[in-house]
């Protein structure tokens, strides 16, 4: 399943902007996509997995964000693609001076599968994320207590690796010594 499109016309930053507040969209390529409302579990796998990467980061100059938090990917060029990631983590703080979300492409982003989402985040946004730079994409999903991680190899392609619930220190490979305990964060599902 797909999710919703708002018409057939091609967005920009400028009119992402301009929408209400209580509309949570993303523009892909010109295209806005709804997204949708979280459910328990999923704010729950976000919470755990954000608190992880908090505590790791606490006094480092890398910073964790969750959604809703823009992420523009190509503001320097046509300026149509803001993404709003689960959770995100930016160490360039120079992505953040707009005070607005993250121009550039973050470090890390995790996205957490929902069933209106799930193909969309695993094609679309794959796609996205690679051809953006994004260092290293992480895919969780619920329904089978998986994480995909996805690392950018030479800036060519991800290499992919599959990790369970069993497994209690996976690397977070763009953020050296930093390990994410899975057996925690499907602890609650």
């Amino acid at each position: 399943m797909e999710p919703a499109r708002k018409l057939d016309e091609r967005y920009t930053y400028a009119d992402y902007s301009s929408w209400p507040e209580d509309e949570r969209w993303e523009l892909i390529d010109g295209v806005a996509y709804a997204l949708a409302t979280p459910t328990a579990a999923h704010q729950s796998l976000s919470m755990s997995l954000s608190n992880q990467l908090y505590n790791f980061l606490r006094g480092k100059p890398c910073k964790v964000f969750a959604a809703p938090f823009s992420v523009r990917l190509n503001a320097d060029e046509g300026d149509d693609t803001v993404v709003e990631p689960d959770i995100l983590v930016v160490c360039d703080e120079k992505k953040l001076a707009d005070g607005k979300g993250v121009v550039g492409a973050p470090d890390l982003i995790i996205e957490i599968l929902s069933p209106s989402t799930a193909k969309h985040d695993r094609l679309t946004k794959f796609a996205l994320y690679q051809r953006s730079g994004v260092r290293e994409y992480w895919i969780v999903d619920p329904d089978i207590s998986t994480v995909t991680v996805n690392v950018l190899l030479d800036g060519i392609g991800y290499i992919s690796r599959a990790y369970g619930e069993q497994d209690t220190a996976v690397p977070v490979e763009v953020l050296e010594g930093c390990t994410i305990n899975l057996a925690e964060v499907f602890e609650d599902l």
